[in-house]
């Protein structure tokens, strides 16, 4: 039997039993997320929580919502949300899928979060503000 060096240097999974309690961390990602989003926190500081892919997407809307906010002549501000609820399935040992319900001043949002457990700790892999 053969082993590659990815076997050996890859994320490897970890189970649910292994890993700590998720609700803080979706707490604190979807603050981060929405302080972002708003433009008073720096996507780089989610980094570590969040996949290549996931964190693509976040610093692309983010982005796209400081063009937005410079069109209109809006400064950034810090986001008045409250967390309502935290929904939580695992469809697989180790992985984590969520929906964090946030209510603003103007309008209630959903948060879709899927998070893998790898190398002993949760990681987001997909992140979605909705």
């Amino acid at each position: 039997m053969t082993t590659t060096l990815t076997e050996y240097f890859a994320p490897q999974p970890t189970p649910s039993a292994a890993l700590p309690d998720p609700v803080p961390l979706l707490r604190s990602l979807t603050n981060g997320a929405l302080e972002v989003l708003a433009g008073i926190r720096k996507v780089d500081q989610l980094a570590r929580w969040l996949s290549e892919d996931a964190f693509r997407a976040l610093a692309t809307r983010a982005n796209l919502s400081a063009r937005a906010r410079s069109a209109r002549g809006i400064a950034p501000a810090r986001p008045n949300f409250q967390i309502l609820s935290i929904r939580v399935t695992e469809p697989v040992d180790g992985i984590v899928e969520a929906v964090v319900i946030v209510a603003g001043p103007g309008r209630t949002r959903a948060v879709a979060v899927r998070l893998e457990g790898l190398d002993g700790r949760w990681r987001a892999s997909s992140f979605a503000v909705l």
